[in-house]
Protein backbone atom coordinates (compact mmCIF):
# COMPACT_ATOMS: atom_id res chain seq x y z
CA UNK A 1 0.00 0.00 0.00
CA UNK A 2 1.13 3.22 -0.69
CA UNK A 3 1.51 6.15 1.56
CA UNK A 4 -0.77 9.36 1.65
CA UNK A 5 -0.56 12.57 3.24
CA UNK A 6 -3.91 12.80 4.52
CA UNK A 7 -5.89 9.35 5.87
CA UNK A 8 -9.80 10.46 6.09
CA UNK A 9 -11.44 7.53 8.38
CA UNK A 10 -15.27 7.27 8.55
CA UNK A 11 -15.84 7.19 12.40
CA UNK A 12 -18.72 4.23 12.95
CA UNK A 13 -17.75 0.84 12.19
CA UNK A 14 -14.24 1.83 11.11
CA UNK A 15 -12.66 3.70 14.23
CA UNK A 16 -15.52 2.25 16.80
CA UNK A 17 -19.06 0.74 17.01
CA UNK A 18 -21.08 2.88 19.31
CA UNK A 19 -18.78 3.55 22.60
CA UNK A 20 -16.22 0.33 21.73
CA UNK A 21 -13.61 1.15 19.55
CA UNK A 22 -12.26 -0.93 17.21
CA UNK A 23 -8.55 -2.08 18.31
CA UNK A 24 -7.05 -2.76 15.13
CA UNK A 25 -8.14 0.79 13.48
CA UNK A 26 -7.04 2.34 16.97
CA UNK A 27 -3.44 1.30 16.60
CA UNK A 28 -3.19 2.20 12.96
CA UNK A 29 -4.58 5.42 13.63
CA UNK A 30 -1.78 5.84 16.65
CA UNK A 31 1.02 4.46 14.47
CA UNK A 32 0.61 7.39 11.71
CA UNK A 33 0.16 9.60 14.34
CA UNK A 34 3.97 8.24 16.16
CA UNK A 35 5.28 9.09 12.18
CA UNK A 36 3.94 12.41 12.32
CA UNK A 37 0.62 12.03 9.98
CA UNK A 38 -2.30 13.35 11.48
CA UNK A 39 -5.46 11.72 10.53
CA UNK A 40 -9.16 12.96 9.71
CA UNK A 41 -12.31 11.68 10.95
CA UNK A 42 -14.88 11.86 7.99
CA UNK A 43 -18.23 11.18 9.67
CA UNK A 44 -21.63 11.80 8.96
CA UNK A 45 -22.98 11.57 12.24
CA UNK A 46 -24.66 14.96 12.58
CA UNK A 47 -25.74 14.64 16.29
CA UNK A 48 -22.26 15.26 17.76
CA UNK A 49 -20.27 18.70 17.72
CA UNK A 50 -16.65 18.57 17.03
CA UNK A 51 -15.79 18.88 20.96
CA UNK A 52 -18.28 15.92 21.10
CA UNK A 53 -16.69 14.12 18.46
CA UNK A 54 -12.94 14.56 20.26
CA UNK A 55 -14.73 13.20 23.41
CA UNK A 56 -15.33 9.84 21.72
CA UNK A 57 -12.41 10.09 20.39
CA UNK A 58 -10.68 10.20 23.44
CA UNK A 59 -13.00 7.80 25.02
CA UNK A 60 -11.18 4.93 22.59
CA UNK A 61 -7.46 5.89 22.62
CA UNK A 62 -7.45 8.28 19.95
CA UNK A 63 -6.43 12.24 20.48
CA UNK A 64 -7.66 14.28 17.55
CA UNK A 65 -7.27 17.98 16.91
CA UNK A 66 -10.63 19.46 16.54
CA UNK A 67 -9.78 21.06 13.06
CA UNK A 68 -8.91 17.40 11.83
CA UNK A 69 -12.60 16.36 12.54
CA UNK A 70 -15.41 16.83 9.95
CA UNK A 71 -19.24 16.17 10.34
CA UNK A 72 -21.95 16.26 7.98
CA UNK A 73 -23.27 18.88 10.05
CA UNK A 74 -20.46 21.13 9.59
CA UNK A 75 -20.62 20.65 5.64
CA UNK A 76 -23.94 21.02 5.47
CA UNK A 77 -23.58 24.71 7.34
CA UNK A 78 -20.94 25.84 5.39
CA UNK A 79 -23.00 24.62 2.15
CA UNK A 80 -26.40 26.11 3.02
CA UNK A 81 -24.49 29.91 4.77
CA UNK A 82 -23.28 29.52 1.13
CA UNK A 83 -25.89 28.97 -1.26
CA UNK A 84 -28.98 30.12 1.31
CA UNK A 85 -28.18 33.27 2.37
CA UNK A 86 -30.29 35.15 4.17
CA UNK A 87 -32.95 32.34 4.12
CA UNK A 88 -35.01 31.49 7.10
CA UNK A 89 -33.78 27.95 7.91
CA UNK A 90 -35.82 25.09 10.31
CA UNK A 91 -33.82 22.22 11.13
CA UNK A 92 -34.32 18.86 13.22
CA UNK A 93 -31.51 17.72 14.56
CA UNK A 94 -29.09 17.83 17.81
CA UNK A 95 -26.28 19.74 19.53
CA UNK A 96 -24.04 18.98 16.25
CA UNK A 97 -26.43 20.80 13.84
CA UNK A 98 -27.75 23.85 15.55
CA UNK A 99 -24.05 24.48 16.71
CA UNK A 100 -22.24 24.24 13.31
CA UNK A 101 -25.78 26.28 11.77
CA UNK A 102 -24.99 29.11 14.59
CA UNK A 103 -21.19 29.25 13.60
CA UNK A 104 -22.07 29.36 10.19
CA UNK A 105 -24.66 32.68 11.07
CA UNK A 106 -27.57 30.91 10.83
CA UNK A 107 -30.23 31.30 13.57
CA UNK A 108 -32.60 28.20 13.22
CA UNK A 109 -36.46 29.75 12.92
CA UNK A 110 -39.60 27.82 14.28
CA UNK A 111 -42.54 28.68 11.71
CA UNK A 112 -42.51 29.18 7.93
CA UNK A 113 -38.73 28.20 6.89
CA UNK A 114 -37.80 28.66 3.42
CA UNK A 115 -34.97 25.86 4.48
CA UNK A 116 -35.54 23.10 6.12
CA UNK A 117 -32.40 20.83 7.62
CA UNK A 118 -32.73 17.42 8.77
CA UNK A 119 -30.04 15.56 11.02
CA UNK A 120 -30.64 12.64 13.36
CA UNK A 121 -32.54 13.48 16.02
CA UNK A 122 -32.36 10.51 19.04
CA UNK A 123 -35.17 12.45 20.73
CA UNK A 124 -37.85 13.18 17.80
CA UNK A 125 -41.68 12.59 17.77
CA UNK A 126 -44.48 11.76 15.37
CA UNK A 127 -45.72 15.22 15.74
CA UNK A 128 -41.77 16.69 14.80
CA UNK A 129 -41.42 14.02 11.56
CA UNK A 130 -45.45 15.86 10.41
CA UNK A 131 -43.88 19.48 11.25
CA UNK A 132 -41.17 18.63 8.56
CA UNK A 133 -43.54 17.02 6.29
CA UNK A 134 -45.46 20.12 6.00
CA UNK A 135 -42.63 22.62 5.92
CA UNK A 136 -41.94 20.91 2.93
CA UNK A 137 -45.07 20.85 1.16
CA UNK A 138 -45.10 24.62 1.70
CA UNK A 139 -42.08 24.66 -0.50
CA UNK A 140 -39.22 24.66 2.11
CA UNK A 141 -35.60 23.30 0.01
CA UNK A 142 -35.33 20.15 1.72
CA UNK A 143 -31.57 19.63 2.56
CA UNK A 144 -30.43 16.63 4.92
CA UNK A 145 -27.03 15.89 6.37
CA UNK A 146 -26.56 12.63 5.03
CA UNK A 147 -28.67 9.49 3.51
CA UNK A 148 -27.38 6.43 5.62
CA UNK A 149 -30.08 4.19 6.23
CA UNK A 150 -28.17 2.35 9.45
CA UNK A 151 -25.31 2.69 11.34
CA UNK A 152 -23.75 0.26 13.39
CA UNK A 153 -23.39 0.15 17.14
CA UNK A 154 -22.18 -2.10 19.77
CA UNK A 155 -25.61 -3.72 19.79
CA UNK A 156 -26.43 -4.10 16.20
CA UNK A 157 -27.44 -1.67 13.44
CA UNK A 158 -29.98 1.48 14.30
CA UNK A 159 -31.86 3.72 11.87
CA UNK A 160 -30.09 6.45 10.18
CA UNK A 161 -31.01 9.87 9.29
CA UNK A 162 -31.15 8.71 5.66
CA UNK A 163 -34.40 5.99 7.15
CA UNK A 164 -35.85 9.55 8.24
CA UNK A 165 -35.22 11.77 5.31
CA UNK A 166 -36.57 9.42 2.92
CA UNK A 167 -39.87 8.67 5.22
CA UNK A 168 -40.37 12.33 5.10
CA UNK A 169 -39.58 12.98 1.14
CA UNK A 170 -41.72 10.14 0.58
CA UNK A 171 -44.56 12.21 2.58
CA UNK A 172 -43.96 15.19 0.55
CA UNK A 173 -43.03 13.98 -2.51
CA UNK A 174 -39.63 15.69 -2.20
CA UNK A 175 -36.15 14.71 -2.72
CA UNK A 176 -33.89 15.77 -0.13
CA UNK A 177 -30.13 17.36 -1.54
CA UNK A 178 -27.97 14.65 0.64
CA UNK A 179 -24.68 17.11 1.99
CA UNK A 180 -22.76 13.71 3.67
CA UNK A 181 -20.94 10.81 2.48
CA UNK A 182 -21.38 10.11 -0.68
CA UNK A 183 -20.93 13.39 -2.07
CA UNK A 184 -17.82 14.27 -1.59
CA UNK A 185 -18.48 18.21 -0.24
CA UNK A 186 -16.41 16.73 3.10
CA UNK A 187 -13.81 15.61 0.93
CA UNK A 188 -13.79 18.99 -1.16
CA UNK A 189 -13.62 20.68 2.13
CA UNK A 190 -10.81 19.14 3.73
CA UNK A 191 -8.62 19.46 0.57
CA UNK A 192 -9.51 23.05 0.16
CA UNK A 193 -8.64 23.84 3.97
CA UNK A 194 -5.35 22.24 4.10
CA UNK A 195 -4.64 21.93 0.78
CA UNK A 196 -4.01 18.70 -0.22
CA UNK A 197 -3.78 16.88 -3.81
CA UNK A 198 -6.52 14.52 -4.68
CA UNK A 199 -3.53 12.01 -5.11
CA UNK A 200 -2.44 12.66 -1.27
CA UNK A 201 -5.46 11.07 0.18
CA UNK A 202 -7.40 8.31 0.96
CA UNK A 203 -10.82 7.91 2.28
CA UNK A 204 -10.66 4.92 4.64
CA UNK A 205 -14.46 3.19 6.01
CA UNK A 206 -16.57 0.13 6.45
CA UNK A 207 -19.94 1.33 4.21
CA UNK A 208 -19.48 0.78 0.42
CA UNK A 209 -22.43 3.28 -0.55
CA UNK A 210 -21.54 6.22 1.70
CA UNK A 211 -17.75 6.00 2.44
CA UNK A 212 -16.25 4.49 -0.33
CA UNK A 213 -18.53 5.98 -2.85
CA UNK A 214 -17.48 9.54 -1.21
CA UNK A 215 -13.82 8.91 -1.91
CA UNK A 216 -14.71 7.51 -5.72
CA UNK A 217 -16.92 10.67 -6.38
CA UNK A 218 -14.05 12.61 -5.29
CA UNK A 219 -11.25 10.77 -7.19
CA UNK A 220 -9.08 9.84 -3.98
CA UNK A 221 -8.00 6.74 -3.62
CA UNK A 222 -10.16 4.38 -1.03
CA UNK A 223 -9.62 1.69 1.53
CA UNK A 224 -12.88 -0.88 2.43
CA UNK A 225 -12.58 -2.38 5.82
CA UNK A 226 -14.69 -5.02 6.86
CA UNK A 227 -15.62 -3.97 9.89
CA UNK A 228 -19.02 -2.01 9.89
CA UNK A 229 -21.74 -1.87 7.10
CA UNK A 230 -20.85 -3.62 4.53
CA UNK A 231 -19.20 -7.18 4.09
CA UNK A 232 -16.57 -7.84 1.98
CA UNK A 233 -18.13 -10.30 -0.55
CA UNK A 234 -20.97 -7.48 -1.71
CA UNK A 235 -18.54 -5.33 -2.03
CA UNK A 236 -16.50 -7.41 -4.46
CA UNK A 237 -19.68 -7.32 -6.38
CA UNK A 238 -19.59 -4.09 -7.15
CA UNK A 239 -18.97 -2.13 -10.63
CA UNK A 240 -16.56 0.04 -9.07
CA UNK A 241 -14.23 -1.61 -6.63
CA UNK A 242 -12.26 -0.10 -4.00
CA UNK A 243 -8.83 0.71 -4.08
CA UNK A 244 -7.66 -2.07 -1.52
CA UNK A 245 -9.94 -4.19 0.52
CA UNK A 246 -9.11 -5.21 3.85
CA UNK A 247 -10.41 -7.39 7.09
CA UNK A 248 -9.17 -4.92 9.12
CA UNK A 249 -6.72 -2.02 9.40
Amino acid sequence: MREYKAYCFDLDGTVYRGKKGIASAITFIQRLQQAGNEPFYVTNNASKTREQLQEALMAVGIHAPLEHIYSSALVTAKYVAIHFKDKKVAMMGSDGLRQALLEAGIKPVEDEPEVFVMGIDRKLDYMALAKAALFIQKGAIFIATNQDIKFPTEYGFLPGNGSFARLIGDVADVEPIYIGKPSSAILDIIAIEHGFSKEEMVMIGDNYDTDIMCGINFGCDTIHVNTGVTPTNVVLEKEQQPTYIVDTL
